[in-house]
This record gives structure tokens, C-alpha cells and sequence, in this order.
């Protein structure tokens, strides 16, 4: 009897293969790795270019490598030893056990998530079993670092213009590892949120919130700017500045439309409500604008892009549309309202020198996002995502009133532990080496600190000389004929 033919299909996409073992699903695999692609975008090179741009031309370059330094290394220290602290074994009831996530026998089997099992009040009956997506761990991993790195891009918008480059390379893991991966687990892991039921679909509380209250104190600790670029701190180039804010806007659909962890109905509806409510927090905030500054503000705008897409975060996959407009409305105000009035009147806000406005578009935006969901949250979609049955939000009657207090009472232990934990690295690191720049590296910028400028704009491409080039447009020393005002004067 004559040989079976060999399969003429590779071993690679043979079903039942070892490269192809049976529950791989390729389409939710691809959508995966093509949410968390999106996601890190928004950082390298989205939040690369935004904070190159929308600083003073003297810390394009600072401020630009701040963000590629803490992509690099959060990788590293994610497979190194985090993952598994935010997702791994409980160690503690908000924190895994750590480990590496870098073996292949770890790594080509079926995602799953340790410690997600839900039981009920009995603690014996299982109600939501573990989560394990149909893709290996490599996918989820990746996914889930991207997230990390970009919560502590985020949080240094917060100390952009002075904070000494070497401590924040010191602060990136020691924060990372004992901050994010404490709230990565409460919440998302098998924590004691996670399991109380707080809801935050994809990390209104875990990234902005985090990052908003971190970055804040970080600033507080770190110390102002000079004063004459906390007065006048133009943005070196507006045009850019909206083409990072895109990335970050695009790259949201992969942001919210991943965590569901699979390309299923809920990614649809996460990505739909996300893009409703960015869009509503726009237009809502530049009204503002124009009704009390008398002028539309690019910045402004941008701002009001980001507080929309942070607020709807914690809700996307969990509100209907409607809900994500009236959301939207409220992003774009109440952010607003604390940056444009509050921060000019509490003393507390007005003197920590916030770069970015990080606490009013991330941590106002986030803690508010986290209540509306407990509000709005719809009982059909939180099935479709939630491990504890039956939640709803507070508009649907039933348990939707105790839903608000353990969003509330999550948002509270996300903002006590991150000023405790980064107040303590910081006081830390500066026993070890300054928490900010000396004076001279200040005056001078990116020049001084890394021996390099961002543009090259004069003669043949040599560096600016005050003795033989006409006055640069960004020299503090003379006055602006028109100074800026409202919400660009903010930033």
C-alpha cells in the first residue's frame, strides 16, 4: 500500500500542531496582539511626540526620552519579575508573588489569570471561574506591559522640566514594583477589589488614577520648575503636539477594545462608547473655552480629548451610548473646572508644580470616570465582562447604590497607597542622588543635560549662538507681546 503524501502545510499552521494547538483562536489572538500594538503606540511613539512638543523647545528632548527610557526599562522589569506580581499567585491580598515571565513553558501555553476564580459568599462555590483566553500567555503578557509602560510615561507629565534624569531612572522600577503592581492586582489580578467587585474595565483606577496621584506627588517631592518656565512654557511646536494627541486617540481602541480579552461584542461597544466620549469631552471643553477665554485653544482641546478618554476608560465595555455622552459632557468640565478655577485657588494645587496638568486629566478624570461607572454601568453588558453576577449601576436600582460606595472606596485605596508608596521612593532615591536638576542644567535644558537639541535650525545645522544668530522667539529673558492665557497658559 502506497505512502500517505506528505501535508504540503507547514508544521506552523497545521491545526492540532504544536504552533497551532487546539484552543488557539487565530482571531483572537491577532486582535490581542493588535490591541496591545495600539496600546503601545500611544507611548513610542504617541506620548514620545506629545511630550517633545508640547514643552519649551529647551526640554524637547528631556521630556521626549523621559518617555522612551521608561517604555524600555518597564519592559524589561515586566518580564523580569511584575507580571506575575500583578497577575500571577496572591501573595498578600492586593499583591502576587513575584517571578520571571520569560520561559517558553510558561509562555506558549493557555493564557489564564491566577487567582481570578470569583466563588460566592460561601467561599466554597465557584460563580466566575479563572479567566483563560484562547491565546498563549506570550500575547497576554505583552498586552498587559504595554499598559504598565505607559502609566509611568504618564505619570512624568507630572514632573517634565527639572526632575534629574538618573533619579528617574532609578524611579521607574522601584515605582513599578511597588505601586502599579499593587493596584494591577487589587483590581484587574484576584486582589481584594477584584473580588469585592469594584469595576474598572480597562484602568481608569490601575493606570489613571495611579498615575494622575503618583505624578502629583512626585512633583511635590521633586520640586518646581525654574521660575520663569513655570510662567512662560510655551509649546515648541503645536502641529505635533495633535499629531501624538491622534496616536493617543487611535491607539485607545486598542486601550479599551483589548481588555475584554477577545474580539468579541464587548470589544465593539468599548471601542464605540471611547470615541463617543473623547469626542464629547472635546467639544465640551473647548466651548469652555471659547465662552471664558474667548478663544479655542489647541491645548486646550487635546485636554479635553484626553479627560474624555480617561473617563470613559473605567466604563467603556459597561455603559450604553447615551451614558458615554452624558460622561463625556461631564469629562469635559469638570477636568475644566479644577484646572481653569480650582487649581488658581487652592494653594495646595497652585503650589506643586504639575507640568502636564497630569492630576486634573488623569486622576480628576479617572476617580470621576470610576464613580459615573458606578452609576451608569449596565446590568446586560457587565455579564458580558464582570466576574461577580448581578452588578449594575446605581440607575438600575437593586445592589447599583452599593456599587458607588466600593467605587468610591477602590478609588480611595488606589490614591492612599500611592502617595504613601511614592512618597517613600522618593524620599528614598533622594538619599541615593538628587530628585532634581542643579541649577545650571535648568537654565540651559537638553543641551546641558544630554548634549543634544531637538532642532538644528541654524547655519548648517550647529547649535544656537545668542553672539551670531538673530534672538530665538523662546528666549525667557524678554517679554512676550501677546502673553497666552486660559488653558494653554496651564500647560
Amino acid at each position: 500500500m502506497a505512502a500517505s503524501p506528505p501535508n504540503p502545510v507547514p508544521v506552523a499552521y497545521q491545526g492540532g500542531a504544536g504552533a497551532v494547538p487546539v484552543w488557539l483562536n487565530k482571531g483572537d489572538n491577532a486582535w490581542q496582539m493588535v490591541a496591545a500594538t495600539l496600546v503601545g503606540l500611544q507611548s513610542v511613539p504617541g506620548l514620545v511626540i506629545l511630550y517633545g512638543s508640547i514643552v519649551k523647545k529647551k526640554w524637547a528632548v528631556n521630556s521626549a526620552f523621559m518617555a522612551l527610557y521608561a517604555f524600555a526599562a518597564v519592559v524589561i522589569c515586566w518580564v523580569s519579575w511584575a507580571y506575575k506580581m500583578s497577575f500571577g499567585d496572591k501573595l498578600l491580598p492586593f499583591w502576587g508573588k513575584a517571578g520571571p515571565a520569560l520561559g517558553q513553558k510558561f509562555l506558549i501555553n493557555q493564557a489564564a489569570l491566577p487567582e481570578s476564580t470569583h466563588y460566592f459568599s460561601d467561599h466554597k462555590t465557584v460563580e466566575t471561574p479563572e479567566a483563560t483566553p484562547w491565546y498563549p500567555m506570550a500575547t497576554m503578557v505583552w498586552f498587559q506591559c504595554v499598559f504598565a509602560a505607559i502609566t509611568l510615561i504618564l505619570l512624568a507629565g507630572s514632573v517634565l522640566g527639572r526632575m534629574n534624569f538618573k533619579a528617574w531612572m532609578m524611579f521607574v522600577p522601584l515605582w513599578l514594583t511597588f505601586s502599579y503592581t499593587v493596584g494591577a492586582f487589587s483590581v484587574w489580578g484576584g486582589g481584594f477589589l477584584f473580588h469585592w467587585g469594584v469595576m474598572d474595565y480597562s484602568g481608569g483606577y490601575v493606570i489613571h488614577l495611579s498615575s494622575g496621584i503618583a505624578g502629583f506627588t512626585t512633583a511635590y517631592w521633586v520640586g518646581p520648575r525654574l521660575k520663569k518656565d513655570r510662567e512662560r512654557f510655551p509649546p515648541n511646536n503645536v502641529l505635533l503636539v495633535l499629531a501624538g494627541a491622534g496616536l493617543l486617540w487611535m491607539g485607545w481602541a486598542g486601550f479599551n477594545g483589548g481588555d475584554p480579552y477577545a474580539a468579541n461584542t464587548d470589544s465593539s461597544m468599548a471601542v464605540l462608547n471611547t470615541n463617543i466620549c473623547a469626542a464629547t469631552s472635546l467639544l465640551v471643553w473647548t466651548w469652555l473655552d471659547v465662552i471664558f477665554f474667548e478663544k479655542p485653544s489647541v491645548i486646550g482641546a487635546v485636554q479635553g480629548m484626553i479627560t474624555g478618554l480617561v473617563c470613559i476608560t473605567p466604563a467603556a465595555g459597561l455603559v450604553q451610548g447615551w451614558a458615554a455622552i452624558v460622561m463625556g459632557v461631564m469629562s469635559g468640565s469638570v477636568p475644566w473646572f479644577t484646572m481653569m478655577i480650582v487649581d488658581k485657588r487652592w494653594k495646595l494645587l497652585s503650589a506643586v508644580d504639575d507640568t502636564l496638568g497630569v492630576f486634573h486629566t488623569h486622576a480628576v478624570a479617572g476617580f470621576l470616570g470610576g464613580v459615573l461607572t458606578g452609576l451608569f454601568a449596565e446590568p446586560e453588558l457587565c455579564a458580558l465582562f464582570l466576574p461577580v453576577t448581578n452588578s449594575r449601576g446605581g440607575v438600575y436600582g437593586g445592589s447599583g447604590g452599593m456599587q458607588i460606595l466600593k467605587q468610591i472606596v477602590g478609588a480611595l485605596f488606589i490614591i492612599g497607597w500611592n502617595i504613601v508608596a511614592t512618597s517613600i521612593i522618593c524620599l528614598v532615591l533622594r538619599c541615593i542622588v538628587p530628585l532634581r536638576m542643579p541649577e545650571e542644567q535648568l537654565l540651559i535644558g537638553d543641551d546641558a543635560v544630554h548634549g543634544e537639541e531637538a532642532y538644528a535650525l541654524w547655519g548648517d545645522g550647529e547649535k544656537y549662538d545668542v553672539t551670531r544668530h538673530e534672538l530665538y522667539s523662546d528666549d525667557t529673558l524678554h517679554g512676550q507681546r501677546y502673553p497666552s492665557s486660559g488653558a494653554t497658559q496651564v500647560v
